[in-house]
C-alpha cells in the first residue's frame, strides 16, 4: 500500500484531524493526496454533529463504496464523529468499510494502514506504548471483517503536527477539544469527550512554527474557545493566550471563532479592544434569544444578558463585526419566542449569521422536547435568512465608505476565510 486518498467533512477542528492523520501518514512513507484516484486506501474523516452532516458522510462512504465495487480505490477507512457515534452501526449496515477509527484514535491512522498490509490484521495492543491497551475492538482479525480503533475521547489533546491544508496565508489553530457546555440539542460531548486544553506553550510553538511558514492568520478554534485554560490551570486565560500570541513577530491576525456569551469577561474584552492583532471580529454563537428558549437550551444567560453584552462590545470595540449562529424550531419555539427573536435581530443587526433549522439528534435531552414542526421551523428559517440577508447587505454597502486592512487573499478583518463571503 502506497497511496492514501483523503476526504474531509465537517468543521475547521475536524480538519485538523485530518491534518495530523496526513502527517503521520507522509512520515510513515505513504504517499498522502486529496486526489483519490488509484488509492490504495481512501480515509474519510467524517461529521456526525447533525443529521445533514450525518447523510453526507453516509452518501460520501457509499459514493466511495461503488468506486471500490468497480476496482478503482482499495480500501475504505472511515475516521471521526460518524464511527464514534455509530460504531455499530457501520459494522453492521456499511460492510464495504474496511477500518474505523474513532475520535480519540486519529494517532492510529499508521497502525491502519499497516494493519491493511499485515492482509488486514489488527496489532492487539502497540509494543511501543509504556502500558499497551487495546487498539481493534473485531473479535476476529479476518481479512473480512472490519478494523476498529477506539480510544479514550477524554485523553490530553494530540499534540501531533500536521500538514496544512487551507492556504499559504492562513490557517485554523486549535486551543482545547471537547466541551462541557452539555447543551441539550448537542451531542459533541458524547463524541469528543470533555474540555480538555491545550498547554499555553505548545499553543505559541505551533503558532510561531505556522508564521515563520508564511502564515499571516491564525483563527483560533475550539467548540468553546472562552474556557481555554480552566481545566489546566484552574481559570479562563484566554486573554494570556492572546497576549503570548500577539508578540508572535510574523503574525499579523489572530481571529477568535466560537465565544461563549456569559465567558466573555471584561478583562478579555479590554484585550480584544486594546491589541491590534486581535481581528474586531467575533463569532458567538446565540442561537436564540428567548428566556425560554435559552433554559430548555440548558444555557446559563439570559436573553437579556446577551443583549448587555452585544451593548458593551459594540461601545468598548470599535469596528466590531458580530458573527452568530441562530436555530429556528428549538423546542419550545412558539410564534411569540420567534417574534421575539426576530425583533432582536432587527435591533441589533448582527452583520454576519449563519441561520440553521434544528436537527433533533438522538440521545440528547432536546430530542424529546416538544418542538414546532419541520416546515414551520424551515419557514422561519428562511425569513431570517431574508432579514439577515438584508442587513448584511446594509453593512456590505457601508464598508464602501471606509477603509480595511486587507489580508493577500482579498479580505478584510470582517470576514471569517471559508465562512463568509467576499463582497465584490
Amino acid at each position: 500500500m502506497k497511496k492514501i486518498g483523503v476526504v474531509s467533512l465537517g468543521c475547521a477542528k475536524n480538519r485538523i484531524n485530518t491534518e495530523q492523520m496526513m502527517y503521520l501518514l507522509s512520515e510513515a512513507g505513504y504517499l498522502v493526496s486529496g486526489d483519490v484516484e488509484n488509492a490504495d486506501a481512501v480515509l474519510i474523516n467524517t461529521c456526525a454533529f447533525i443529521e445533514s452532516a450525518k447523510s453526507e458522510a453516509i452518501e460520501t462512504i457509499l459514493e466511495f463504496a461503488e468506486l471500490k465495487k468497480a476496482g478503482k480505490i482499495g480500501k475504505i477507512i472511515v475516521a471521526g464523529c460518524l464511527p464514534e457515534r455509530y460504531k455499530e452501526d457501520i459494522l453492521k449496515e456499511l460492510p464495504e468499510v474496511d477500518a474505523i477509527v474513532g475520535t480519540g484514535s486519529f494517532d492510529d491512522i499508521v497502525e491502519v494502514a499497516k494493519a491493511f498490509q499485515r492482509n488486514g490484521h489488527c496489532p492487539d495492543t502497540l509494543a511501543s506504548e509504556p502500558n499497551p491497551t487495546p487498539r481493534c475492538l473485531n473479535n476476529n482479525h479476518s481479512a473480512s471483517t472490519s478494523l476498529s480503533f477506539f480510544k479514550d475521547i477524554n485523553a490530553p489533546v494530540s499534540e501531533t503536527k500536521r500538514i496544512n491544508t487551507t492556504s499559504p496565508e492562513w490557517t485554523y489553530l486549535k486551543i482545547a477539544e471537547g466541551c462541557d457546555n452539555r447543551c441539550a440539542y448537542c451531542c459533541i460531548p458524547d463524541i469528543r469527550g470533555r474540555y480538555r486544553s491545550r498547554p499555553m506553550e505548545n499553543i505559541v510553538a505551533e503558532a510561531t512554527l505556522l508564521a515563520k511558514n508564511g502564515i499571516k492568520e491564525i483563527n483560533l478554534v475550539a467548540q468553546d474557545v472562552t474556557s481555554y485554560g480552566v481545566d489546566l490551570y484552574g481559570k479562563f486565560i484566554l486573554p494570556e493566550l492572546l497576549r503570548a500570541l500577539s508578540k508572535i513577530p510574523d503574525l499579523m491576525w489572530i481571529r477568535l471563532l466560537y465565544l461563549y456569551p456569559d465567558k466573555i469577561t471584561n478583562e478579555l474584552i479590554d484585550e480584544i479592544e486594546k491589541n491590534d492583532k486581535i481581528v474586531k471580529y467575533l463569532d458567538i454563537p446565540i442561537q436564540h434569544i428567548s428566556d425560554k428558549i435559552l433554559k430548555n437550551m440548558n444555557r446559563s444567560y439570559t436573553g437579556e444578558q446577551v443583549k448587555t453584552l452585544i451593548k458593551k462590545l459594540r461601545e468598548q470595540i470599535k469596528g466590531v463585526v458580530l458573527r452568530t449562529s441562530i436555530i429556528t424550531g428549538l423546542p419550545g419555539e412558539e410564534k411569540e419566542e420567534f417574534e421575539e427573536l426576530l425583533s432582536f435581530l432587527r435591533e441589533v443587526k448582527i452583520e454576519r449569521a449563519g441561520v440553521f433549522t434544528y436537527s433533533p439528534e438522538e440521545g440528547t435531552a432536546a430530542a424529546a422536547m416538544q418542538r414546532p414542526d419541520y416546515k414551520t421551523a424551515q419557514r422561519r428559517a428562511k425569513t431570517i435568512e431574508k432579514l439577515q440577508s438584508q442587513i448584511m447587505q446594509v453593512f456590505e454597502e457601508s464598508k464602501t465608505q471606509a477603509q480595511f486592512p486587507i489580508l493577500i487573499d482579498g479580505r478584510s478583518y470582517a470576514e471569517a476565510p471559508e465562512i463568509d463571503r467576499i463582497a465584490p
